[in-house]
């Protein structure tokens, strides 16, 4: 299995334009990755008690428009 050192070492080898497709990628990647926890968090509920905080913040005027 690849260990992170070797992948370290080989994005130090990419050229200019295949570093960037590779940023590109990983953005992408990411961002997947973090929408997919945050929605196994929400259906496991973990966020209800942030949401009905906001709410109720903003029930009580504690809240602006952006």
């Amino acid at each position: 299995m690849t260990t992170a050192e070797d992948i370290e070492k080989a994005i130090e080898q990419l050229a200019p334009r295949e570093l960037e497709r590779l940023r590109a990628w990983f953005e992408a990647f990411d961002a997947r990755q973090f929408d997919a926890a945050i929605e196994r968090d929400i259906g496991a509920g973990k966020l209800d008690a942030h949401a009905e905080e906001a709410l109720a913040a903003h029930r009580a005027g504690r809240s602006r428009d952006l």
